[in-house]
């Protein structure tokens, strides 16, 4: 079957034990565009008062981070406020995290990148605005939230997908986006790897189930976004395959009634958090910036990712919300996979193996 792609430091720990906040927050929503589609608007020339009483950064992060950063920012504000008598505007770009990346590089001043993957921030490393050994900066090696991957299927589950080898069924036909140019669907792609072997053992089996998985992919949307549209809007394929947090978040949003499942062999999808280098020391905002990339670790800000649908990195606020998350018996990271270097070169450079699934799939 043809697969037809679709067009379309460091804050001090003592600081860390008295809390900190923020007292201005001023919105700043960009969906898939940068800085609301006009880059001049952060100028790399162009820079923000830091005057003693107030303090300015701009965060910029991925699409569904927003409503969980719409409850964390205002704790931070009071909690620094408090600790300081300093004033923070904080301002906030959301869209995808392969355009949110490609802003910063091309001059959206971003004093705190939170990306759905390390890849994007290391691209970011690798245009000189963020430091080496950016992962040691924060607790965790920078990870700020964690999530895992679910087969989402229509309403009452007809075709009875429950795991990943209902997916190579005749006549199910299988949603996610190309992982040549989305992220999530790297993810994707990792975890199908996975559910059959451990990573790095049998790779003849694990490239024949994944083989027989795209041979029921009728569309190649490029990106998680299109992908969704594809399911819910166009109401193509019987199961979608996303973020567990996409589907929690979407279903309290009222989007959808979704009937969901996580296999039990499975991804840790993490997004890692870092401040940018230049950024904040051309701006005088670096200890600010620390200061609430560190908050984002504390309790109460976990808890805001959990309850968007984002599994907690902090221990205690797992444990709070232990039941909400199924237990999955084997998570995968792509540590075990040698890390995003040894992923980008092995499955998604040119004439890697996703290419040949994609030649190999009649």
């Amino acid at each position: 079957m043809k697969i037809r792609p679709q067009q379309s430091s460091k804050q001090t720990s003592a600081l860390l034990a008295t809390g900190f906040g923020i007292s201005l927050v001023v919105p700043f929503f960009a969906m898939g565009e940068i800085a609301l589609g006009n880059p001049s608007v952060y100028n790399k020339n162009q820079l923000i008062a830091q005057q003693a009483g107030k303090v300015e950064i701009t965060l910029v992060s991925y699409a569904v981070t927003k409503a969980a950063y719409d409850k964390i920012i205002p704790q931070f504000r009071s909690q620094w406020k408090k600790q300081t008598g300093q004033d923070v505007v904080i301002k906030t770009s959301y869209g995808g995290s392969g355009t949110q990346t490609r802003a910063v590089i091309d001059g959206l001043q971003a004093d705190v990148v939170q990306l759905a993957l390390a890849l994007d921030t290391k691209k970011i490393e690798q245009a000189g605005l963020i430091n080496p050994g950016w992962e040691k900066e924060a607790p965790n090696n920078s990870i700020v939230t964690r999530s895992v991957v679910a087969l989402e299927t229509r309403e009452g589950n007809p075709k009875k997908i429950s795991n990943w080898t209902d997916l190579v069924k005749p006549g199910v036909k299988v949603i996610t986006a190309n992982p040549k140019t989305s992220g999530g669907a790297r993810w994707n792609f990792l975890a199908l790897w996975a559910s059959v072997g451990k990573p790095g053992g049998n790779d003849a089996q694990a490239k024949n189930f994944v083989t027989q998985v795209f041979k029921n992919v009728p569309v190649l949307p490029k990106d998680a976004r299109e992908a969704s549209d594809a399911f819910y809007k166009k109401n193509q394929g019987d199961v979608l395959l996303n973020y567990e947090n996409e589907v929690i978040l979407a279903a309290q949003q009222g989007k959808t009634s979704p009937s969901y499942t996580v296999p039990q062999t499975n991804i840790s999808i993490e997004g890692p958090v870092a401040v940018v280098d230049k950024v904040v020391d051309k701006r005088g905002s670096r200890k600010v910036s620390e200061a609430f990339v560190q908050f984002l670790y504390t309790p109460q800000a976990q808890r805001e990712f959990a309850r968007v649908g984002f599994r907690p990195v902090n221990a205690t606020v797992a444990k709070e919300f232990q039941n909400r998350y199924p237990k999955v018996s084997k998570l995968y990271t792509v540590g075990d996979f040698g890390g995003w270097n040894a992923v980008q070169n092995k499955f998604f450079g040119d004439r890697a193996i996703f290419d040949q699934i994609l030649n190999n799939r009649r």
